[in-house]
């Protein structure tokens, strides 16, 4: 049987599709090109694994078409290989070959089959839009993922950008927002370049015209273009290609930026990366905005804390004005409290807390007469109940400050301190864990600042002394756990708020030293009754920021 190449070959592909040809009336014709295409289509079709095979036969198809000069072994050729790289999944390849089979059959369609080549290339064509809108919606579920929750506007810029040059398949993201006050645009981006701001007025360059004008400029030739400034490329090396810039606006539609992608990969930047574009910056207008309302929020409670602060810190210096004896306690109880809460591992606000309460803790002693505050003898017993008086007096001022339901345990803390573990303390002898935590705390820093400190009526106490009365205490005084906290501190860093007092410098290699034992250490060093030369050269070290005086006078 011979097969006819008319108007029945759309017949015989159908019947190689639909794998119902028998291959044999192939294999008895004449070889020429036609033959080998369908014998290479009817080989594919029944077993998908002869492709490598088929492919080789379509080889020979193809040089004998070309050899041959003949127009419809070609138009076959190009139709079955379209067919069957559509049918591997390479749509890419296929759409080429379809467009090449078009374009012979609208010369002469010997086999009818420019309507079929019609449709394929349409299917291709909705599948390849369906993919791009599929590919355009997942980088922008992506971009709106990767920057709904941030709020550093340089981490967001920078994450835009890249997300951006990724999704339109660019070399390089740039995105400018406009300083309206200051009509400039600014950058801290440049993907591929250095990160470091750029700055220009907002009448200069493309993101400029973008920004003043609110149109998008799409150059496929940069050096073709007049409005684009080859210096910057002269400058860095870099080659400019192609140019999307289009406005960043905000949900009001004012334009509060720009995006400048540069070097599409695969060509020129087209409608479906502009209109990408646009969407991606919808995104990107509201998460800038909220990141700058965030950065403005920021810095409103960051000068609100200095402004607490500041008062916190002019009602501590009241106390000092008033009580000179004890200038400067207040302040080292604090930074001992933010010692004793860093080696415990509180967290940054639990520490602050205790440090706000330990600058406060004496703020109660206004309301005590002058006579008994500064009194260098002792107490009477009369004075001594009336001085007590300070905590109460304390709680009742602090109690009146409007603090955050952060800062409440402030109060709470600061008239704690002259409690006792063993509920003998006062103003409310309160015992054990009832104390709260900022309060056992700060118990024994201030203890520990009060015999550390040199008085116009007496001297330091000598520092085994005061070491003594934390090491022996059982849960009398002061809550056993957190003292064995105090008492594992470096010692440089005890020496650290030495220096506040007696403005010594702490050199390096005494750093170092001191920071290799604790006060534990120094504790155990002190009671020995013959030291190493590297335990003697530790203790007149640590000495000589305490007092300056030397080991003997300890």
């Amino acid at each position: 049987m011979t097969v006819s190449f008319d108007n029945d070959i759309k017949t015989v592909l159908n019947n190689i599709q639909n794998a119902t040809f028998d291959l044999s009336l192939l294999k008895d014709n004449e070889t020429n090109s036609c033959i080998l295409t369908l014998t290479a289509y009817a080989q594919y079709m029944q077993d998908k694994k002869n492709y490598l095979n088929s492919l080789k036969i379509l080889k020979d198809a193809k040089y004998l078409a070309e050899l041959q000069k003949d127009f419809d072994a070609k138009l076959l050729w190009e139709y079955v290989f379209a067919k069957i790289a559509k049918t591997e999944k390479n749509d890419k390849e296929a759409m080429s070959h379809f467009k090449n089979a078009e374009r012979l059959a609208y010369e002469k369609d010997t086999f009818g089959i420019l309507p079929d080549i019609n449709e394929e290339i349409k299917m291709l064509d909705e599948k390849t839009n369906d993919s791009l809108k599929k590919g355009s919606l997942v980088a922008l579920l992506k971009i709106g993922h990767e920057i709904a929750a941030e709020t550093d506007i340089d981490v967001l810029l920078r994450v835009i950008a890249q997300e951006t040059r990724i999704a339109l398949k660019a070399d390089r993201c740039t995105v400018f927002l406009y300083d309206k006050d200051k009509d400039e645009l600014w950058s801290k981006i440049a993907l591929g370049l250095d990160s470091q701001e750029i700055r220009f007025p907002a009448s200069k360059g493309l993101a400029g015209h973008v920004v003043k004008t609110g149109q998008t400029i799409n150059i496929r030739d940069a050096y073709a273009d007049s409005r684009f400034n080859p210096e910057i490329d002269k400058q860095t090396g870099y080659k400019t290609k192609t140019i999307l810039c289009m406005p960043i606006k905000n949900h009001n539609q004012e334009i509060i930026g720009a995006f400048q992608v540069l070097n599409k990969f695969d060509g020129v930047f087209n409608d479906d990366d502009e209109e990408l574009l646009v969407a991606i910056g919808s995104s990107a207008g509201i998460s800038i905005v909220n990141a700058q309302l965030f950065q403005r929020q920021q810095q409103m409670l960051e000068e609100q804390k200095q402004i607490f602060d500041s008062f916190i810190d002019t009602l501590a210096t009241s106390i000092d004005a008033k009580d000179s004896i004890t200038a400067g306690h207040s302040s080292r109880v604090r930074m001992y409290s933010g010692l004793i809460a860093e080696q415990m591992g509180l967290s940054l606000k639990e520490k602050e807390i205790i440090e706000t309460a330990a600058t406060l803790h004496d703020i109660g002693k206004i309301g005590i007469r002058d006579s008994v505050l500064q009194k260098e003898g002792k107490l009477t017993d009369e004075e001594y109940a009336h001085i007590q008086k300070h905590v109460e007096i304390t709680h009742n001022i602090l109690q009146k400050i409007h603090m955050s339901e952060d800062f409440k345990l402030v109060t709470e803390i600061a008239c704690s301190h002259h409690e006792k573990f063993n509920g003998m303390g006062y103003y409310r002898k309160i015992a054990g864990t009832n104390i709260p935590l900022g309060g056992r705390i700060l118990a024994i820093a201030d203890v520990f600042d009060a015999i550390t400190s040199k008085r116009h009526y007496r001297d330091k106490m000598p520092m085994v002394n005061v070491l003594k009365i934390f090491v022996t205490d059982n849960n009398s005084h002061f809550d056993k756990s957190i003292v064995d906290e105090f008492l594992a501190i470096p010692t440089d860093k005890i020496v650290g708020v030495f220096l506040t007092e007696n403005h010594l410098q702490l050199n390096d290699d005494d750093r170092k030293i001191l920071n290799s034992y604790s006060m534990q250490n120094l504790y155990d060093i002190l009671n020995k009754e013959s030291l190493s030369d590297e335990e003697t050269k530790f203790v007149e070290m640590f000495q000589h920021y305490y007092t300056a005086k030397t080991k003997e006078d300890v």
